[in-house]
């Protein structure tokens, strides 16, 4: 897995940033969203009608989530 692209959010709130990721080869998921929870960091995907457009297992769900905070913190030592 990787980030394609990532943007920090800046409105007060618990979502920290929207990202893009490859999830496999060929497979790409658009506008999902880091979330700081009381348990930890989550990701969650965009909605469609008030549903879900895509689920993640728990585990892939916590990769993707150290793998887009690993990319926020690399993204503000550089500047």
């Amino acid at each position: 897995m990787r980030i394609i692209s990532i943007r920090r959010e800046t409105a007060s709130g618990n979502t920290l940033a929207r990202f893009d990721a490859e999830l496999a080869p060929g497979v790409k998921a658009y506008g999902l969203k880091l979330v700081q929870a009381k348990t930890g960091l989550r990701v969650f995907g965009p909605s469609i009608s008030g549903g879900p457009a895509v689920t993640f297992a728990p585990e892939v769900a916590a990769q993707l989530a150290i793998i887009a905070s690993g990319e926020i913190a690399r993204h503000e030592h550089s500047i």
